[in-house]
């Protein structure tokens, strides 16, 4: 197990020096060096108030006593709550403004720097259309080993220059907001942060990481590809790298939906009523069958996914609709939605997807279905995807505009030209990341918002462009079953910090990652880095080290 906690601060190493050298012996002296131990970096915490400038409102900078941590919102089922240590606690704004109606701006930033420091900085990636400053206590995603707060590093976290929720775009109808949010907030907050670990330790971070899940992911594409040398090791994680085709890409998905779904009584569809659960778990079992033992063992993971060449047809009812079958249109909506939506051009905008068993997941018809009984789809795509192409996606931004009534592809296309060339984070070219860092990129097979050919289809002519260096450099991990960013019938558990740690600093390469299960207790697999994918050899059917990547 890789140890993520290294040499410590200056200050920490002058008082343990001190007692190792029996100037301090007993409890009480122990005690009173503590003290002052604790009011020196009470001290230095609260001094970073003095950075504060007119472009940076520091806004508060206290030393926060060890113990546990209680997040804003807890959900239901929340995990036990993690035991922080002693950390500086900083909150500022870079750049605060009045904007586009009169609504206040500003890169909003948290930073927590652990009084007991392992030298390293971490850039913790935001969610969906960002909005708030999330505690920056290095939560990373699919991981069982805690924060990264918790093993010493310090962690930033943004809103990404604005304030409201995850499914709110609004803000684009800032025009600096769009910006913030497309990239400039990312390369501020990473400057200011790095300026304040300097000021509270005395010294810079010998390692820079940045992890990231689905914006957050894109995010850390981001860094790779505008910021090449903010970052000695990047994770990123189901990224919406192509994210204006992504958006158009959940709007087409309610168009097809709506076309085979029945009708309420003022002739709106009712588009959680194009699948049932019945109908999705039958494509799941059919999909199973056809590829699950294609990787030599039939155990609910399809490894070999590139092989897997399902089409629903098979499934077509032959005389009338039952639970056994699929309706024609029902066959025919299946391909067109994991196909994507296809530009005048013949062009793919978003896609294809992966048959997976995440069809059948509640997720699945979340993001797809939704569960409206009326003509107003909750769905996803309807309400996050429909919103965002409207106040960010477009330009000029249109917030009475409905891609639903109307529809038209290439209108679209040319009005999203201009925010993808500032949001999009495909570009393919990465030598100077490449000369000095390391980059996981990994992505659910069954994830019901990113695609898993269009992260290949990007990291192939990454490769193409950047070379021998760009595949040294960067790996990309298919997940088998897994949803988005976790969750699903998948060895969704695995630590990514652990593996971009030993690259970056050890040398060590992620040959394959041991992966566990919530869903399915008892067993692990290897992720293979692409194109590779686990092979059973024989043995125990439950561990990895039955399997090879090959």
């Amino acid at each position: 197990m890789t140890k993520l906690r290294g040499p410590v601060t200056r200050g920490r190493l002058a008082f343990t020096g001190a007692l190792l050298a029996g100037l301090l012996v007993g409890p009480a002296q122990i005690s009173v060096a503590q003290d002052s131990l604790q009011h020196e970096a009470a001290a230095r915490c609260s001094a970073l108030v003095q950075k504060a400038r007119p472009d940076l409102n520091v806004t508060e900078a206290e030393l926060v006593r060890a113990g546990p941590f209680s997040p804003p919102a807890p959900g239901p089922g929340s995990a036990s709550a993690p035991v922080l240590p002693e950390h500086c606690r900083v909150r500022a704004t870079i750049n605060p403004r009045v904007g586009q109606g009169g609504r206040d701006f500003g890169i909003g930033f948290e930073l927590r720097l652990p009084v007991d420091w392992n030298g390293r900085f971490l850039f913790q990636g935001g969610g969906g259309m960002d909005g708030v400053v999330q505690p920056a206590i290095g939560s990373i995603a699919n991981s069982t080993k805690g924060p990264a707060l918790q093993h010493g590093f310090a962690v930033v976290s943004t809103d990404a220059g604005h304030s409201g929720s995850p499914i709110d775009a609004s803000f684009g109808l800032d025009q600096q907001a769009r910006i913030d949010y497309a990239y400039n907030a990312l390369d501020k907050v990473t400057i200011e942060a790095k300026r304040l670990v300097a000021a509270f330790y005395n010294e810079a971070p010998r390692f820079s990481y940045m992890l990231g899940c689905s914006n957050g992911g894109r995010q850390a594409l981001t860094f790779a590809q505008r910021m090449p040398l903010h970052y000695d090791g990047i994770v990123a994680g189901a990224p919406a790298m192509r994210f204006s085709g992504l958006a158009i890409g959940q709007v087409w998905n309610q168009q097809v939906m709506s076309r085979i779904a029945p009708k309420d009584d003022q002739g709106r569809p009712i588009v959680s009523r194009a699948f049932s659960d019945t109908d999705l778990r039958l494509v799941r079992d059919a999909v199973l069958k056809r590829c699950d033992a294609k990787d030599g063992l039939a155990d609910g993971l399809i490894n070999d996914w590139r092989r897997c060449e399902f089409d629903p047809a098979e499934l077509t009812c032959r005389a009338g609709k039952t639970d056994g079958c699929l309706a024609a249109d029902q066959v025919e909506a299946l391909r067109e939605l994991y196909r994507g939506p296809l530009a005048p051009d013949g062009r793919s905008v978003y896609g294809p997807f992966t048959f997976d068993t995440g069809i059948a997941s509640a997720a699945w018809r979340g993001i797809r279905l939704g569960t409206s009984e009326t003509g107003i789809s909750n769905a996803g795509d309807a309400t996050l995807g429909a919103g965002q192409l409207r106040l960010y996606q477009l330009t000029p931004p249109a917030a009475d505009y409905d891609p639903f009534e109307r529809y038209d592809l290439a209108e679209i296309l040319r009005r999203v030209r201009y925010t993808a060339a500032m949001g999009d984070a495909d570009s393919p070219y990465l030598s100077t990341f490449a000369s000095h860092g390391k980059m996981i990129v990994y992505n659910g097979l069954s994830d019901q918002g990113m695609a898993t050919p269009v992260i290949a289809d990007w990291y192939e002519k990454m490769i193409e462009a950047t070379g021998v260096a760009g595949r040294e450099a960067v790996r990309l991990f298919a997940v088998p079953g897994m949803l988005h960013c976790g969750g699903g019938e998948a060895t969704d558990e695995f630590e990514m910090l652990d593996a971009i740690v030993d690259w970056v600093e050890r040398g060590k390469a992620p040959d394959r990652i041991i992966a566990t299960s919530k869903a399915m207790p008892g067993i692990s697999r290897p992720l293979c880095p692409y194109p590779q994918f686990a092979t059973y050899r024989g043995g125990e059917t439950s561990s990895a080290e039955s399997f090879v990547c090959g």
